[in-house]
């Protein structure tokens, strides 16, 4: 058995049970940090805006060397989660343990943003992009993985995110509910040497994916920004893969869209570490389809919109907001699209001509009504 099967066969053993759902901050890491103080080296490298400590965790004294970070997005919290179920596979499975210490040395740091990450946002406490800083470095956090970059010289780069649920796998009705991507070197997107060799992982990683969410992987979008990091640090000839954690059916907290991560950063390791990444195996990464944008949470399907003196049925697209509110992510129904026949597909869908209801005016459609709809039916 790998250790890729075991992880599949004894997750629930395996998952980091401590943390869970989509809101997740340093208090929320700094406990099971704190835990592997004596199993794992963890350092301070730096600090947030807010002064909020910024850790590292080196494992490993193998020859193959990996970076990862999470959470460079604080509201992209998916794959923090998986990043802990591979620690704790790694402090309960002497076998994997030993097997990750003599091939790798992986440099992780979990929780690049901590601002954003309690602040549920995207972005820095100043209000910047951290991965549309990769140039000008304007930010402290933005230094520190740099920093991180030039003194481990890694020969891999696992760049950790998470994806809207609007994502479908290209113009299929299915969710993009893990995408991956080798970032660009340039503008023409060409097909470097550096390039094949992450392509090649992906392509791995993909096949064992696909006997789980077999037509839900997909490739994201690879048009050239050096204001990237993932770009940026391509450019410079590290092969870099960027993970991005989609929707799974009724999967909101992302529970299930986790353990596919998780899955796939240790079938990843497993495959650096089986033989030389020469990049020759790489042209099957192009089999997995691009990403289209077809889905929205919830379609509402002939609903009857009052016109005047008319009732008109039109389809509604509705994206669900994901908001902090008392230390809770709550999604919110927002109105996208209003349209007599609409092309997107729903996370949920509901024929509105199967429910009985008072024809509205648009501009009724607010936040509080649609909350209230959606939870009555």
């Amino acid at each position: 058995m790998t250790f890729t099967q075991e992880l599949i066969a004894n997750y629930s053993l395996y998952k980091e049970q401590r943390i869970s759902g989509r809101y997740i901050h340093l208090k929320h890491i700094s406990p099971l940090l704190e835990m592997y103080t004596d199993t794992f080296k963890i350092d301070i490298v730096g600090n947030s805006v807010l002064e909020k400590p910024i850790q590292k965790l080196t494992i490993g004294h193998g020859k193959f060397k990996v970076l990862m970070w999470s959470q460079m997005h604080g509201n992209e919290s998916t794959t923090t989660k998986a990043v802990f179920d591979m620690l704790s596979y790694l402090s309960k499975n002497k076998s994997f343990y030993e097997f990750i210490t003599s091939n790798f040395t992986l440099c992780i740091i979990p929780m690049l943003n901590p601002d954003g990450a309690e602040a549920y946002t995207r972005l820095n406490s100043n209000e910047v992009d951290l991965n549309r800083d990769a140039q000008n470095r304007t930010q402290p956090e933005s230094n520190v993985l740099r920093a991180v970059f030039n003194d481990f010289q890694p020969d891999f780069c696992f760049n950790l995110h998470d994806q809207r649920t609007i994502f479908s796998v290209a113009n299929t009705h299915k969710p993009a509910t893990v995408s991956f991507l080798t970032p660009a070197e340039d503008a023409d997107r060409k097909v470097t040497n550096g390039r094949k060799k992450s392509m090649e992982v992906i392509a791995e990683m993909n096949k064992l994916l696909q006997r789980f969410i077999p037509g839900q992987v997909g490739r994201y979008d690879d048009g050239f920004n050096l204001n990237c990091i993932g770009d940026t640090f391509q450019s410079e000839g590290v092969p870099t893969i960027l993970f991005e954690s989609g929707h799974f059916p009724k999967d909101y907290e992302r529970e299930e869209t986790r353990k596919f991560i998780a899955f796939s950063i240790v079938s990843g390791l497993e495959y650096m570490a089986s033989g030389e990444v020469t990049g020759e195996n790489y042209e099957s990464y192009f089999d997995i389809p691009e990403n289209g944008k077809l889905f929205y949470d919830v379609v509402l399907r002939k609903f009857p919109i009052q016109e005047k003196s008319e009732i008109i049925f039109k389809d509604v697209a509705i994206f669900f907001k994901e908001t902090l509110k008392n230390d809770k992510i709550e999604f919110m129904p927002t109105v996208e699209h209003v349209d007599e026949s609409l092309e997107y597909i729903g996370h949920k869908e509901l024929d509105m001509r199967n429910v009985e209801i008072n024809p509205i005016p648009i501009h009724e459609l607010t936040n509080g009504y649609l909350t209230d709809l959606l939870r009555k039916i």
